[in-house]
């Protein structure tokens, strides 16, 4: 897949997300494969629109983890303490290991390389729900199925987006878990996993937005977010070019196959 060998991994049907379960799948996959080269974390997560900063995510929107002035690409609710001031992040909430640089590279190539970047990923959307085997699974639910709450019951009056900017991407840090994060750190999304498996494999994280983390939210649009996160991902292979490991590198030893990127 884009000059790339790929290893697909993911958890068991009915098994529980979370970062325990996240952080034993790729201990188990960097075991099988020690010659992994870099992950992408693809999946769905919820958003965090805040319309004060400009900030309009909408559902089906994509979100991914850079970081974003002094804050790291993912915010762990897991890497801090409560204290009698509040909640504080030990070692700033940075994850002992951040996404692989080559991860951070392509993204900014396409950043700069795509002036509307739908058009780099829709065609890989486009191809998903078109499968035989995935009519209507991964369809758009519809804009007018969007919407967002200011509070339990008050909605945000918010116009329909145009056909060409249907999907936006979203740069910046992403929370592990906690709402209560949001806001001190300026995050962009919440999701479940990433906190686990970070230290252990190098990765990027790619998510679709399927809900706002609040009480209204179903999972009607996860379908449709987890197909946009892959498409991203995907276009992400293309400006990442294939490497062979080098004769230095102490992984040849154990495994003299083309380095495997995992997604």
């Amino acid at each position: 897949m884009g000059g790339h060998n790929i290893v697909i991994a993911t958890l068991p049907a009915g098994q529980e997300y979370g970062n325990g379960s996240a952080a034993a799948l790729a201990s188990q996959l960097k075991k099988c494969f020690p010659n992994l080269w870099f992950g992408l974390l693809v999946g769905v997560a919820a958003g965090l629109p805040s319309i004060s900063r400009g900030r309009d995510i909408r559902l089906g929107d994509i979100l991914v983890g850079l970081p974003d002035g002094n804050s790291a690409g993912l915010i762990a609710y897991d890497l801090g303490k409560e204290t009698e001031d509040g909640f504080e992040l030990l070692r700033h909430g940075h994850s002992l290991a951040m996404a692989e640089p080559i991860v951070r590279s392509a993204i900014g190539n396409i950043k700069l390389l795509a002036p509307k970047e739908s058009e780099v990923f829709l065609p890989y959307y486009e191809k998903i729900a078109n499968l035989d085997h995935a009519t209507g699974t991964f369809a758009d639910p519809g804009q007018d199925n969007d919407i967002l709450y200011d509070d339990e019951s008050q909605m945000i009056q918010r116009s329909s987006r145009p056909a060409h900017i249907r999907s936006c991407v979203w740069y910046g840090p992403i929370g592990s878990k906690r709402n209560l994060l949001r806001d001190k750190y300026d995050i962009i999304g919440l999701e479940m996993e990433a906190a686990g498996t970070i230290n252990r494999i190098p990765v990027g994280i790619i998510r679709g937005v399927c809900d706002y983390g609040d009480r209204h939210k179903n999972k009607s649009w996860q379908p449709y977010a987890a197909a946009m996160a892959a498409s991203y991902a995907r276009a992400l292979l293309d400006v990442i070019r294939p490497s062979l490991p080098s004769a230095s590198d102490p992984r040849s030893e154990v495994n003299q196959q083309q380095r495997i990127a995992g997604e």
